[in-house]
């Protein structure tokens, strides 16, 4: 169950990095508001998910998943670059991420 509360964890962060892009420096009241609450979802589900994981890889599979939503979802809604290194990057983080996972009992 832990690590389901870390990818929601992880959602949720992709979401308030998302949400801080679009607030515009939180001048956006409805939109900062939305990344408040998922600022505040995202560390209620890292802590749960932090009552039985080790913290260490449970905070670098946390970063990494909201590294890879938040890069993807900058290519795709705010047009950045989408290059080959970048994708070589994500691979090695996403390598990075299994391995933890694959180690971690």
């Amino acid at each position: 169950m832990q690590w389901i509360f870390l990818l929601i964890a992880g959602i949720f962060e992709i979401s308030w990095a998302i949400g801080l892009k679009l607030s515009h420096g939180f001048t956006q009241p409805v939109i900062s508001f939305f990344t408040v609450i998922c600022m505040i979802a995202s560390f209620y589900f890292l802590a749960l998910a932090l009552k039985s994981l080790p913290l260490g890889t449970a905070y670098a599979i946390w970063t990494g998943i909201g590294t890879l939503g938040t890069v993807i979802l900058g290519i795709i809604l705010f047009k950045e670059p989408a290059t080959a290194l970048r994708f070589f990057c994500i691979a090695l983080i996403l390598c990075g991420i299994t391995g933890l996972k694959l180690i971690t009992h």
